[in-house]
């Protein structure tokens, strides 16, 4: 039976010859398959397409022909852009890998986001190879972390202003109140304004519209977010007490959310805890992903309130005369379950410490 183009351009993909026999064609097309990223040759200098996985009819509605006018000058093809790139990166530098994204239409005249990775090997000259990326799930976290993020600062925004306006006008007419009474105001401005700062900080609109314009950082390791952590316990005058099982692991999500959870969790700690108490932090390896956890050495959680420490703007009773609005819990709930991990309190004994567990799934164990 005559072989099909496409395997015997796999076929013609070099293969050490140690491994010869373990690698046909046949299997480098499966692998150049599977999922849906999309994987291409590009034949050099001639500039025609030698393999595109099937994947890109698929997800575009273009075959391999379209693509190849596109690459031969075809200015008014919907795949032009995209030809324009590969023609320029098949004269870079080998070895060099390059890494753009485009706004297309499909021939549907839909909208088709893709990332285009493409390099020209530099022991092998022959041709230009990569992966075309459909861009729309990523996109469309984008966009859900916007819409999340504009409803949180919308949410706490709005009252904290008007705790705002109130305080500042109590203060006004206060001149002749007790210096306890004012400084309970001056407490409540203090909080307001800290809460305002991480609006301003994490959940602004220019924060936002930077997403989408520029690729953000989408991953952290477990290390990078707990010496964070860590810094921070050790900032407030404090002994930070690390269980490390796993530091190598990566967490997908956006950095500064993860760092915002873990700081409400050991602000949470920090103050519900005598001052010389120490606060451990544990990492472990659990469920497919890492799960951080973050003890104290105060009293713990009442039972009573165990049930509603993640409610906005619930207090417990153990809070009284702490600073606070009891929104830090509810938030760091939310930015960790918009990132698909779970944020909860472990259960335990009255004066055994409260200890918080964030997990998150995790890309390499």
């Amino acid at each position: 039976m005559k072989s099909s183009p496409i395997a015997a351009a796999i076929s013609a993909i070099p293969v050490p010859a140690g491994d010869a026999e373990m690698l046909t064609g046949r299997q480098l097309r499966t692998i150049a398959e599977l999922g849906d990223d999309v994987a291409f040759a590009i034949a050099l200098p001639a500039g025609s397409v030698r393999y595109l996985s099937p994947a890109f009819a698929a997800l575009s509605g273009y075959d391999a022909a379209t693509l190849q006018n596109a690459l031969d000058g075809d200015s008014a093809s919907p795949l032009a852009p995209l030809a324009v790139w590969l023609r320029a990166m098949a004269a870079g530098t080998p070895g060099v890998r390059n890494r753009r994204e485009f706004d297309l239409f499909d021939a549907e005249r839909r909208p088709l986001a893709l990332e285009a990775l493409a390099i020209v090997p530099a022991d092998d000259g022959s041709a230009l190879v990569g992966l075309l990326r459909d861009l729309s799930a990523r996109r469309g976290h984008d966009s859900e972390y916007k819409r999340f993020a504009s409803m949180l600062n919308h949410e706490f925004r709005t009252p904290l202003a008007t705790i705002d306006g109130a305080i500042q006008r109590l203060e006004a007419t206060s001149s002749h109140a007790e210096e306890s009474v004012r400084a309970r105001y001056r407490k409540i401005g203090a909080a307001v304004d800290r809460l305002i700062g991480m609006l301003d900080e994490y959940l602004s609109p220019d924060r936002m519209a930077t997403l989408g314009r520029t690729r953000q950082p989408n991953t952290i390791t477990v290390g990078e977010l707990v010496e964070t952590g860590a810094a921070q316990i050790r900032t407030a005058g404090r002994a930070a007490v690390l269980q490390l099982d796993d530091v190598a692991s990566i967490l997908r999500g956006e950095p500064e959310g993860l760092r915002l959870a873990l700081k409400v969790m050991i602000d949470n700690a920090l103050a519900f805890s005598p001052p010389t108490a120490e606060v451990t932090v544990r990492v472990r390896r659990s469920g497919g992903g890492v799960e951080i956890a973050v003890l104290d050495g105060g009293a713990g959680v009442p039972p009573d309130d165990a049930s509603r420490v993640f409610d906005k703007g619930y207090r417990g009773r153990n809070a009284a005369g702490l600073p606070g609005s009891g929104l830090g819990l509810y938030m760091a709930r939310s930015i960790i379950e918009v990132h698909g991990g779970v944020l909860s309190l472990a259960p335990g004994q009255q004066g055994a410490g409260a200890e918080f567990r964030l997990w998150m799934p995790a890309l390499v164990l």
